[in-house]
């Protein structure tokens, strides 16, 4: 499939469930400052993908995907908190770490297929 839109990307597509996740299970949280840096942090994820598809070439994309990759890391970090913190069950916990691990895999891909080939659309 070719990608003419950032909406083709799969680790974009993700990247939004991910950002629908951390949004419905943190929405009740009232420890504000750790929910807007979740919440900032998902958003980042797919931001960081959309923006650096419209940059000029493979090198600029692949820049903007590891910074969206940093902030999936980010996301996972801020998972142990809410663990910790009873923000979060086990089970929670679980499938958002698994979706953090999901879209960090798809964007790693991405950024090894960019590194190997010339910028296309």
């Amino acid at each position: 499939m070719r990608i003419e839109k950032f909406e083709d990307i799969e680790a974009w597509k993700e990247a939004r469930e991910l950002v629908k996740d951390v949004y419905e299970i943190f929405s009740d949280i009232r420890d504000y400052g750790f929910r807007d840096q979740i919440q900032r942090a998902a958003i980042s994820v797919m931001s960081n993908i959309a923006e650096g598809f419209d940059r000029g070439s493979n090198r600029e994309f692949v820049q903007f995907l590891v910074i969206a990759r940093a902030s999936v890391s980010e996301v996972k970090s801020l998972c142990y908190t809410g663990l910790d913190l009873d923000y979060l069950a086990p089970t929670r916990f679980n499938n958002l770490y698994d979706r953090c691990q999901k879209v960090s895999n798809l964007i790693n891909g991405f950024i090894r297929y960019l590194r190997n080939s010339p910028r296309k659309r």
